[in-house]
């Protein structure tokens, strides 16, 4: 029965791979697996625990004193006494606001951490969809490039061709051969750099064609959304909170800390007992804390100003460059499908028009075009997928 559960969850695990089909799919088991992200989120965890540490009364301070009489006859004394010190509510009641507002911070971080690793995902996804696509491209170049070395090599040895042409196309097809060679090579290289980010599980990701995707228009309105996702500006923005929270906490703290308690005295005879209250006064203590919450706010304000102004210079290149891009893959698109002209080529091949070097040369512009194509798409998928990674 155990086996049998065994290869059940076994076949669903390959079905679990395989059903990777879909760049979502493969982010989601990113998210789920990276070692990298789980590590963040227990210290992101741990960080929240942190902050909210101290919120709390201090602890009640127990005190005992045993005092021998001189002269001997007087007797001894014995004190004791119990007390608790405590924060007037306003303080109270920032602390725990302040706490609030450094969670929120931390959140933050792991969200920003977490988009730049789905980020570096994606990106490898469209990598490997580019290496499919050149390799089942190659694939098929292959095959032609085999079945005109055998129409040469059947050439040369009835006499009708020559070996300059024949040496022509084997050096074209063990070129070709060289370059699937290396397409797999890089294509195994991106994908053991997935598998990593997946926590080293294997990740089946076959696909050759990229989802379609929208460019925006207009920048300006674009980027008002994608503001409002960004986790930097967020963090940057939730410091400000931070630090004028801290501010007003640390201009509390200014205030007396009070505490009540029990006290007791104890003589031959005599007997001393009732309530203590005491009252700090933080005359020293607090020295400087305003002055450098108030600093803190002003680098606060500093640093999201210029987050500001960084995101949206760098979103203005990305969106230029993309969009730049985006009419380079559509061009390249166009060109192949009005001037291919790989089918005329070996037909005037095989009807003797043209030599097999006319061929070669012509078929090579062909494969050139496509190659920048494939290039052009990817270059364009890339880009977006990095200047719209706040949607990640």
């Amino acid at each position: 029965m155990k086996k049998i559960i065994f290869i059940l969850a076994a076949i669903e695990a390959t079905f679990s791979l395989r059903a990777q089909t879909n760049i979502d799919d493969v982010l989601k088991a990113v998210e789920q697996n990276n070692t990298t992200l789980q590590a963040l989120r227990q210290t992101a965890d741990a960080q929240k625990l942190e902050n909210r540490t101290g919120l709390t009364l201090p602890d009640p301070e127990v005190g005992f004193n045993y005092l021998w009489g001189s002269p001997s006859g007087v007797g001894n004394r014995k004190d004791a006494s119990v007390s608790q010190s405590f924060d007037i509510a306003t303080v109270s009641g920032l602390k725990g606001k302040v706490a609030r507002e450094k969670n929120e911070l931390v959140e933050w971080q792991y969200k920003s951490d977490r988009m730049n690793i789905l980020l570096e995902a994606k990106q490898y996804c469209l990598d490997l969809i580019y290496y499919n696509a050149l390799l089942e491209e190659l694939a098929i170049r292959l095959e032609h490039a085999k079945g005109i070395a055998a129409g040469q090599k059947e050439r040369l040895n009835s006499g009708e061709g020559n070996k300059l042409e024949y040496n022509n196309v084997m050096l074209s097809l063990s070129m070709l051969e060289g370059e699937i060679t290396r397409m797999k090579t890089e294509r195994d290289a991106v994908q053991s750099q997935l598998t990593r980010l997946n926590g080293g599980e294997s990740v089946t990701f076959t696909k050759t064609e990229y989802e379609t995707i929208e460019m925006p228009d207009n920048f300006i309105e674009w980027y008002h959304v994608a503001e409002t996702k960004n986790p930097v500006l967020a963090y940057v923005k939730q410091e400000i909170e931070v630090s004028r929270k801290q501010l007003f906490l640390n201009k509390t703290m200014g205030l007396p800390t009070f505490s009540v308690g029990y006290m007791g005295e104890y003589v031959v005879g005599q007997r001393y007992q009732g309530i203590s209250l005491g009252m700090s006064i933080p005359l020293w203590s607090n020295k400087n804390r305003v002055r450098q919450a108030k600093a803190a706010v002003r680098a606060a304000e500093s640093r999201q100003a210029d987050a500001k102004e960084q995101f949206y210079g760098n979103l203005e290149i990305l969106y230029q460059r993309t969009s730049g891009l985006k009419i380079a893959a559509e061009t390249y698109r166009a060109s192949l499908v009005e001037a291919n002209n790989s089918r005329l080529l070996k037909t005037a091949l095989d009807e003797g028009e043209i030599s097999v070097l006319d061929y070669l040369v012509g078929i090579g512009l062909y494969y050139d075009a496509v190659n920048q194509a494939l290039d052009a798409e990817r270059a364009y998928q890339k880009a977006y997928a990095e200047m719209s990674a706040v949607e990640l």
